[in-house]
């Protein structure tokens, strides 16, 4: 029982006492003035509506993920097409039509409703308010608003009442509606916290539901984390005006009714969330570093639980949950960590073992020195497309960063090959590269460095996952491959290929890799990987362009005819290339070896001194097709995920796909994570 929250009742005058689920009990019958218990009435009434929608939210919430559950398994279920006969497929190659699949009418509408769903809801949203954020999860904020918009006025009725004050003749408390609707607001907060605890899981039982990487519910964990304070800060505003005005006498009724412990703990919880807002805004996390933000994010909501359960314990049915679903989140990963490095030890005996990677360093004074991990572990394979979370415990064992091993997974083999890239700009990566680069001058093994590279030190790394989408359960039997990656990106793309390098290939399956890097020595990074490629999949053999951006200002491309010489295609009908520097570089191309003893002159690849034309590379590589949709694989800066966005978006034409050109289902997936 709260008395402090007995609003205008007196308990001793109580005959009986009707409880209320999440509110202070009521005295019946009322013993006030007619204003007072009309009020009363009010209040208790919308209170007990309102935990009938905070049920009905949570029901629908649960409701949409069990169909969503039930659809995929469905989808899953559905036959992929039929192929048409061999005459046919013949007939319609010599006529240059391509070459499609019978599909049964459900899958037609299937695919062509995807298709108008990505042309119109794939492009970033309005970018200035929400970032980078395609529209669709735009939309499914603003449904998610409009939805909870509803239940906050519903079921209340809206009246004044003008009240006596007990023994105080001709003061008045003025009672209105705000304080039930005040209180309504924050019932729904609080209903919402174990929901926002749930959409920043790293293992998320959303994605178990949905199929969707715990990734893709940080843009409404974000958002729904400012609904919360807004409401918050409503109820606060609510309230304050109420008591510190509109009952009497004043400054009396307000300055008993702030000391309440109830009232402190109120006043705590929102100043602690007024701090989780601050310090999750883009200026504060580029101020004080990513993992101050992170660590203080979860120290400042643990302590905003605590404080709302202070405040109102009678809704700790919310709050414990909320609780709950993090304790899990983080005991599942340090189980996970813990099976992970529990191997045999060089004693023969079992233990926990950290990973001895070896470590090679591309140096770069100008963007930061490029860092690549390359070790054996024994462990099942992941799915192309995840990631890993890394801690170096040589320089921290309190941060942890996400990044995509560039190597493919090998199922059925004992252990698994980690390669992994990563930028030194600053932080965790930064200290990582220079004790690195310590390592290697300690050795005095200046052999060992060539064309800006160190290579030959040691480092220990702990894993926590495999998390993240399994993408290649979405691509067809039939679907074209088209990866772009900027930078690092290319750890993300390169699996991909990798996969399809080491399968049978689809005689009319086209696939494609565009890398963009600042300079020639870049390709290094992957240099053993992009021999593969070429040895192993004829289908990409005309199909890796990597397109230097800087290089003219070190002299690395050759003009087209030394190029020729130098077993490097010239790119320039492709896309015009800027004018290119003297061919006093032209040796370096066909003759420097990269650490990994990989020669640029084997792998044969086209090199463009331009930025590529993003919309011409999709629209070329679409028209080009045989038959099927095409996949788009991404990773690179913002920008270029941004503008891929919005050119996927246009390729696609669901009245195409509709009448069977499965050409223009062009689907995008991208991964502009932090580590990029």
């Amino acid at each position: 029982m709260l008395d402090s929250r007995a609003h205008i009742q007196n308990f001793s005058e109580a005959s009986a006492v009707e409880p209320h689920w999440g509110y202070a009990d009521r005295i019946v019958p009322c013993t006030n003035d007619a204003g007072s218990c009309e009020y009363l009435d009010i209040v208790y009434h919308a209170h007990d509506v309102g935990i009938l929608y905070t049920g009905i939210i949570w029901a629908t919430i649960g409701a949409v993920l069990l169909v969503w559950a039930v659809g995929r398994q469905f989808a899953r279920s559905q036959p992929s097409g039929v192929q048409l006969p061999i005459p046919a497929e013949a007939e319609a190659r010599e006529s240059g039509e391509g070459v499609q699949r019978k599909r049964s009418a459900f899958e037609r509408l299937q695919r062509a409703g995807q298709s108008y769903a990505r042309q119109y809801l794939l492009p970033d949203a309005a970018r200035c308010i929400f970032g980078r954020v395609t529209r669709t999860q735009v939309l499914i904020l603003v449904v998610l608003t409009g939805y909870l918009t509803v239940f906050s006025f519903a079921g209340i009725v809206y009246k004044q009442w003008i009240t006596p004050v007990k023994k105080m003749p001709g003061v008045y408390n003025t009672r209105t509606s705000f304080g039930p609707w005040a209180d309504r607001i924050g019932v729904i907060a609080y209903a919402l916290t174990p929901l926002s605890i749930l959409l920043s899981s790293r293992e998320s039982i959303l994605s178990l539901v949905t199929g969707l990487p715990y990734q893709s519910f940080n843009f409404l964990h974000r958002w729904l984390g400012y609904i919360i304070f807004a409401q918050s800060a409503l109820h606060t505003i609510g309230w304050c005006v109420i008591e510190l005005r509109l009952y009497q006498p004043q400054p009396t009724v307000g300055a008993e009714w702030i000391v309440q412990t109830y009232m402190i703990w109120g006043v705590v919880a929102m100043l602690v969330l007024v701090l989780l807002v601050l310090l999750s805004t883009p200026w504060a996390i580029r101020f004080t570093g990513y993992e101050v933000f992170r660590k203080a994010h979860y120290v400042l909501a643990m302590v905003y639980i605590g404080a709302c359960w202070g405040h109102w314990e009678q809704l700790k049915v919310f709050l414990l949950p909320g609780l709950l679903v993090w304790f899990i989140d983080r005991g599942v990963r340090l189980v996970r960590s813990a099976l992970l490095h529990y191997n045999f030890l060089p004693s023969g005996h079992m233990g926990f073992r950290a990973a001895p990677a070896s470590v090679t360093v591309f140096k770069d004074e100008i963007n930061g020195d490029v860092v690549r991990l390359d070790y054996d572990h024994v462990q099942d394979a992941w799915d192309v497309g995840q990631h890993f979370y890394l801690t170096f415990p040589e320089s921290s064992i309190w941060q942890s960063h996400p990044f995509t091993p560039l190597s493919a997974p090998v199922f059925g083999a004992d252990s698994q090959r980690h390669s992994y890239i990563l930028r030194a700009r600053k932080g965790e990566t930064k200290k990582i590269a220079q004790l690195s680069k310590q390592r290697i001058e300690r050795r005095d093994d200046h052999e060992a460095s060539h064309e800006g590279l160190m290579a030959d030190a040691r480092l220990s790394v702990l894993m926590t996952g495999p998390y993240g989408e399994r993408i290649m359960q979405h691509i067809s039997a039939d679907s074209n491959i088209l990866c772009i990656a900027g930078g690092t990106g290319i750890a993300y793309v390169l699996p991909i290929l990798l996969d399809f390098a080491s399968q049978p290939q689809t005689p009319d399956r086209h696939m494609s890799l565009v890398w963009v890097v600042q300079r020639r020595h870049d390709i290094d990074w992957v240099a053993p990987e992009l021999a593969i490629l070429k040895r192993r999949c004829r289908n990409l053999r005309a199909g890796l362009h990597i397109y230097v951006t800087r290089a003219s200002e070190e002299g690395d491309l050759a003009p087209p005819a030394v190029a020729e010489k130098a077993g490097v295609r010239d790119c320039a009908n492709e896309i015009s290339p800027a004018a290119s520097s003297d061919s006093s570089s032209s040796a370096s191309i066909s003759s420097a070896l990269s650490v990994h003893g990989v020669s640029k002159s084997e792998l044969g690849l086209d090199h463009v001194q331009a930025r590529p034309d993003l919309e011409v590379v999709v629209r070329d590589f679409v028209a080009g097709t045989v038959r099927g949709g095409t996949n788009v694989f991404a990773s690179g800066p913002g920008s270029m995920i941004s503008d891929l966005r919005r050119i996927v978006a246009g390729a696609n034409r669901g009245d195409k796909v509709w009448r069977g050109d499965d050409r223009w289902d062009v689907r995008l997936t991208c991964d502009d994570r932090l580590e990029w």
